[in-house]
């Protein structure tokens, strides 16, 4: 496999909103944790997305940066087998505060619960995708 155009680990590390495609086909945004080379996406029985995952775990993930300003124009594709995991809360309170902010007392009530609710009663739970491929893309043109 040839070595990616940009670094991937810094740009997936950046708060960007990953698109998640099941079978049926579905997609759907969601904020995601790029973790241990795997994508770490918190969800539960309140969502459609649990279920087809369950009913067919194959998915794709779909990150991508496009600025019209300065011409970047960065993807990256993955693919593979989500795994259900039992949630924790470390890497709850990491991927949170990637999009919120490190300050917890600012954050809107509707994700503080998941750091404070008992996962086993809501039923939170992470998604992982440890990709069988990920292909990154720099498309990038001069502004």
């Amino acid at each position: 496999m040839a070595s990616p155009p940009f670094d991937v680990d810094a740009f997936l590390a950046e708060p960007l909103t990953a698109r998640v495609a099941t079978n049926g086909p579905t997609v759907r945004p969601t904020w995601y944790l790029w973790e241990d080379g795997a994508f770490w996406i918190l969800t539960g029985p309140w969502t459609k997305l649990l279920g087809r995952v369950r009913q067919d775990p194959a998915i794709a993930v779909v990150v991508d940066l496009c600025d019209l300003a300065t011409g970047s124009v960065l993807q990256v594709i993955a693919r593979g087998r989500a795994e259900v995991i039992p949630f924790d809360v470390p890497r709850g309170r990491r991927k949170l505060s990637r999009y919120l902010g490190a300050d917890e007392s600012q954050w809107d009530s509707r994700f503080r619960h998941y750091l404070l609710d008992d996962p086993g009663e809501r039923g939170t739970v992470w998604l992982r995708l440890r990709p069988s491929s990920l292909l990154a893309k720099d498309l990038s043109y001069s502004a």
